[in-house]
């Protein structure tokens, strides 16, 4: 009997060992050794005006940890541009009929900002997968009005090369960003535009490994990040029950179920832009 009792103790040993040993090399494909952990970003910056600048409901899942804590921890004023209703996408599941997409994903944008405390949150109607073609000029002076309006000390944006995801809509509204605030800097106004631009940056390795060809196109044209803070999972979790028409978009895409992906990637990634030391030119 004592034979028996120690053997089963040493096969949950190996057991709890051989699980172990999964998780942390599950959690080493959403590991950025540059990134320094912090609470918030937005705390660490001192920032109290935050503006996200998007293409496509649903995009603000990649940022939710940092507008949750921004106005939860940070007493932060959030708001979001997303320029598309995302009606090009695919349902999955289906939950409506695909000529009301945009209505739907409209809807589940604006439901999931507020569940992230955003105080403000436009969603515009260009095309979804036609930004490029859209006049820049045009984008680029919608977004200075709306900084103007929001006045934003921070603002949240795609790296222009990669888009986070290498998705056309994500690099121009990144590059719109950009341009939006160099814009500002020069003018004459009272708000001459944000003291730090904040970069989503995916994380490398899972996307090197399951991204293909589109995962290796982002991890050599995005920068290394500086910072790690918490994804809020639990925010994450709600936010794909919320955006209903694409509640299944990340199991397919990596191939393994939302809470199994969460479990390992815990974290958000940034790269941050000091524009009083490194303005846009």
């Amino acid at each position: 009997m004592r034979k028996r009792t120690v053997a089963l103790i040493v096969v949950a040993a190996v057991l709890v060992a051989l699980v172990g040993g999964l998780y942390w090399a599950g959690r080493s494909l959403f590991h950025e050794p540059t990134a320094r952990g912090v609470d918030s970003v937005i705390g660490e910056l001192g920032g109290t005006r935050v503006l996200g600048v998007f293409a496509h409901p649903d995009d603000e899942q990649t940022v939710n940890g940092l507008f949750w804590r921004a106005k939860r921890d940070d007493g932060a004023y959030t708001a979001m541009i997303t320029a598309t209703r995302g009606e090009a996408g695919e349902q999955s599941p289906p939950v409506g009929r695909q000529s009301d997409l945009g209505e739907i994903r409209k809807a589940e944008a604006l439901k999931n900002s507020w569940n992230l405390g955003v105080d403000r949150h436009v969603v515009w109607d260009y095309p979804d997968g036609g930004l490029p073609e859209v006049d820049e000029d045009e984008l680029v002076e919608r977004v200075v009005d709306e900084m103007r309006r929001v006045k934003p000390d921070v603002v949240v944006a795609f790296w222009p090369e990669s888009g986070a995801t290498g998705h056309k809509d994500h690099m121009r509204m990144g590059e719109v960003a950009e341009r939006a605030i160099a814009e500002l800097a020069a003018s004459d106004g009272d708000y001459r535009g944000p003291d730090h631009l904040v970069y989503t940056i995916s994380p490398t390795t899972a996307l090197s490994i399951f991204g293909g060809e589109t995962g290796k196109f982002v991890v050599a044209n995005q920068p290394h990040p500086e910072y790690a803070m918490s994804a809020e999972v639990q925010k994450k979790h709600e936010g794909w029950t919320i955006h209903a028409s694409q509640a299944n978009f990340l199991q397919e895409s990596y191939l393994l179920p939302n809470w199994l992906i969460y479990l390992l990637w815990d974290q958000e990634f940034y790269h941050v832009r000091d524009l009083q030391a490194d303005p846009l030119g």
